[in-house]
């Protein structure tokens, strides 16, 4: 199931109080930690209620503008977002997690704060235009894969109002699906799709799923090795069954002295984790 989330709201005034970046949307992380026996465990980190914005700061045409959130028990998220000319960008993401909040992460081997500097994928957005991407986008990065959604976020603001002008994500386009935010389950799986057979149909069977080939390199060395096909069965009202398509997901993780993740991507917000 799925962990209580909370959504975000930052209103950044200028020096004439008037509002100069908005920023209203929801958002959690999973990430794969190691714990003092060695194994690596899976954890879901969401919002807390109380959420401060400290730092954040609104930009101008050569200082970059920041949302910085703070929340839970030690833990922070920001992103600078740069002006060009015409448009406006997401820079870096910086996500510092803390080990020592133990409801999150019991067991914790390593102590203290954890930061994971990313680059945000998303492209420019005109100025005097709002960003909006209702469906979930995934960013992943050193164990850790950021989820959002319901985002609406405008920086650099003209005249303290926040455009009617949208620009929308690619996950909102008309023949997207509407997503699922992912969580960490016995595996880490979430799903896009929904299947809802007629009540006087028996639904059609799925065939067996197709094996894939994956692998991880590091540095010029294969250092796992998986060939496997996969098939999810997920409890919901009525049970789903879905097929991962070795044509169409990546891999991606990363080989220690004593442990290996290998994470799959199917390109369809389903995520799993070995």
């Amino acid at each position: 199931g799925f962990f209580q989330s909370y959504a975000v709201e930052v209103d950044i005034k200028d020096a004439s109080n008037a509002t100069c970046l908005y920023a209203d949307w929801m958002m959690r992380f999973l990430i794969t930690y190691e714990s003092n026996n060695g194994d690596y465990k899976s954890t879901t980190l969401n919002l807390s209620s109380s959420v401060t914005h400290n730092g954040s700061v609104c930009g101008n045409d050569t200082q970059a503008a920041l949302v910085a959130v703070q929340f839970g028990e030690g833990h922070s998220w920001s992103i600078n977002i740069t002006k060009n000319n015409e448009t406006y960008q997401g820079d870096f993401i910086t996500l510092t997690y803390n080990t020592n909040d133990t409801a999150v992460f019991p067991d914790a081997k390593r102590k203290g704060p954890v930061t994971v500097l990313v680059k945000d994928p998303l492209h420019p957005v005109q100025l005097n235009t709002v960003f909006v991407c209702h469906n979930s986008y995934l960013i992943e990065a050193e164990n850790v894969t950021q989820i959002f959604w319901n985002v609406t976020m405008q920086a650099f603001v003209q005249n303290g109002t926040v455009s009617k002008k949208e620009s929308r994500c690619p996950a909102d386009a008309p023949t997207s699906a509407p997503s699922v935010p992912p969580t960490f389950a016995n595996v880490t799986t979430a799903s896009t799709t929904t299947l809802s057979p007629s009540p006087t149909t028996a639904p059609k069977p799925v065939e067996n799923p197709d094996t894939g080939n994956y692998s991880l390199k590091s540095g010029n060395k294969t250092c796992f090795l998986a060939t496997v096909g996969l098939q999810l069965n997920v409890s919901q009202d009525k049970p789903l069954l879905i097929n991962i398509n070795p044509k169409t997901t990546t891999a991606d993780g990363a080989c220690g002295n004593t442990t290996a993740t290998l994470k799959l991507n199917d390109g369809n917000s389903t995520l799993i984790g070995f």
